[in-house]
């Protein structure tokens, strides 16, 4: 059974930093693309960053660039997202995703229960 589990989230002021994690079970990490989604309240789902399994590329919206990490750890079937210099518009409901071509089509079947970032003084 596929699983995907986030925790990490939580409440920060402007210019602190969270670490998101997602346990995934069901399968590894080198099987699938993987990904980082957000939702904030009014507005479509974004995507945040992807790591493709065949291009072996990792992507970011320019929003985070430069503020944001994905990793992974493949002995923990984890992946992380990194998230520093927070500002107010990156509070959302951040998910993870994993799927076949999710880095080009932002579709998916397996997704994380999401965990909620609130970025305020």
């Amino acid at each position: 059974q596929v699983q995907l589990v986030e925790s990490g989230g939580g409440l920060v002021q402007p210019g602190g930093s969270l670490r998101l994690s997602c346990e995934v079970s069901g399968f590894t990490l080198d099987r699938y693309d993987i990904g980082w989604f957000r939702q904030a309240p009014g507005k479509g789902r974004e995507g945040v960053s992807c790591i493709s399994k065949n291009r072996h590329s990792t992507y970011y919206a320019d929003s985070v660039k430069g503020r944001f990490t994905f990793s992974r750890d493949n002995a923990k079937n984890t992946m992380y997202l990194q998230m520093n210099s927070l500002k107010p518009e990156d509070t959302a409901i951040y998910y993870c995703a994993a799927d076949d071509n999710l880095c080009d089509d932002s579709r998916s079947r397996y997704w994380g229960q999401g965990t909620q970032v609130t970025v305020s003084s």
